[in-house]
C-alpha cells in the first residue's frame, strides 16, 4: 500500500503551461501517473502535453475530477493558488515553490483549518508511490518498491535517502519531502501518523536538520503513539548556530532546534540517528532483526 497517493491518483496540474509545468508534467506522464487537467488562467482550450487547459482549478476538477493538485506556479501567485485549491475542496495539494512569503504561508496555515485539504510544501521535492505515482522533482531511477516508508525536511536528500535504500536492497512504500520552510503545510508528526496507519509500511526512515522544533516534536509523537520502527538522519550536525543552512527553515537560535536537541530527542524515543548517511541501511537491519 501507501499514503497520499496510488495509481489511482488524478493530478491537475497548476502552470503547466510553463517551461517547468511542461517537462515536469511530462515526467509524471510518462511515469504512469495520471495527469488529468492543467490550469493556466487565461489559457483555457490549450493542450499541452496532450492534457486539456483550464482556467480555474474549479472548472478543471470538474472536467476531470482530479484530486490531487501539483503546483508550478510563481512565488508572489503562490498563495491565491492555495486558496483556490481549498475552496475547490482538492484533498491532497503538493507545491514545489520556493520563496513563498511567511506572511502568506500564515495566512494560507490558518485557512487550512478545519479544510479537508492537505497541503505538501511549499518547497517540497514531492512524492513518489514507486511503481504508481510520481510528482514534483524526484528521479524515477532513484525508487524500487518496498515497505519502507521515508519522510524528509531536505529536499535533496529525499531521493539521496531512497536510492541509497535501494542500493542496499530496501524498497519504499512511499516518499515524500514536506519542504524545509519555516512554516509548511503537513509535518512530521501527520505524515508519521499516516505511515503508521499503512499495514504495508514496516518502517520509516526521517530525514531532519537543523533549525525549528520539529523533529523533538515528531520524537515525543514516535515515542507516545507509533509501534512501527523509526530510524533517523539529521543533517547539520557541524553547522555554526545562527547562520541559515540552505533552507529558510534551518537555522538555530538559544539553544533551540540544534544537532545535539534532536538526536537525544530521537534516542530517549528508541530512534537511533546515523551519524552519516550511508548507515541508514545497516540501521534498518538492526530495527528489523531485533
Amino acid at each position: 500500500m501507501s499514503i497520499l497517493v496510488n495509481k489511482d491518483t488524478r493530478v491537475v496540474f497548476q502552470g503547466i503551461t510553463g517551461k517547468l509545468g511542461r517537462y515536469y508534467s511530462q515526467q509524471m506522464i510518462d511515469y504512469g501517473t495520471k495527469v488529468v487537467a492543467g490550469v493556466t488562467p487565461g489559457k483555457a482550450g490549450e493542450i499541452v502535453n496532450g492534457v486539456p487547459v483550464y482556467n480555474t482549478i474549479k472548472e478543471a476538477c470538474k472536467a476531470s475530477a482530479a484530486d490531487c493538485a501539483v503546483l508550478f506556479v510563481p512565488a508572489p501567485f503562490t498563495k491565491d493558488a492555495f486558496m483556490e485549491c481549498i475552496d475547490a475542496g482538492i484533498p491532497l495539494v503538493l507545491c514545489l515553490t520556493e520563496g513563498v512569503p511567511v506572511q502568506d504561508m500564515m495566512i494560507v496555515k490558518r485557512r487550512l483549518m478545519g479544510e479537508k485539504t492537505v497541503l505538501l510544501g511549499p518547497n517540497s521535492p514531492g512524492i513518489v508511490t514507486p511503481g504508481e505515482f510520481i510528482s514534483g522533482l524526484m528521479p524515477k531511477e532513484a525508487f524500487i518498491s518496498g515497505k519502507i516508508g521515508i519522510v524528509s525536511r531536505s529536499g535533496t536528500l529525499t531521493y539521496q535517502t531512497a536510492d541509497i535504500l535501494k542500493q542496499s536492497g530496501f524498497g519504499t512504500s512511499t516518499c515524500l519531502g514536506i519542504g524545509g520552510d519555516p512554516i509548511i503545510g503537513v509535518g512530521f508528526v501527520e505524515v508519521l501518523s499516516l505511515f503508521e496507519k499503512d499495514p504495508d509500511t514496516e518502517l520509516v526512515v526521517l530525514i531532519g536538520e537543523i533549525g525549528g522544533q520539529g523533529e523533538e516534536t515528531a520524537a515525543s509523537f514516535i515515542k507516545e503513539h507509533m509501534k512501527t520502527p523509526v530510524v533517523s538522519f539529521v543533517a547539520g550536525r557541524s553547522a555554526p548556530e545562527g547562520r541559515t543552512m540552505g533552507h529558510a527553515g534551518a537555522i538555530i537560535s538559544g539553544g533551540k532546534g540544534t544537532y545535539q536537541s534532536k538526536e537525544k530527542a530521537f534516542t530517549e524515543a528508541g530512534v537511533p540517528v546515523a551519524r552519516i548517511i550511508t548507515d541508514l541501511p545497516n540501521l534498518i537491519r538492526k530495527k528489523l532483526n531485533s
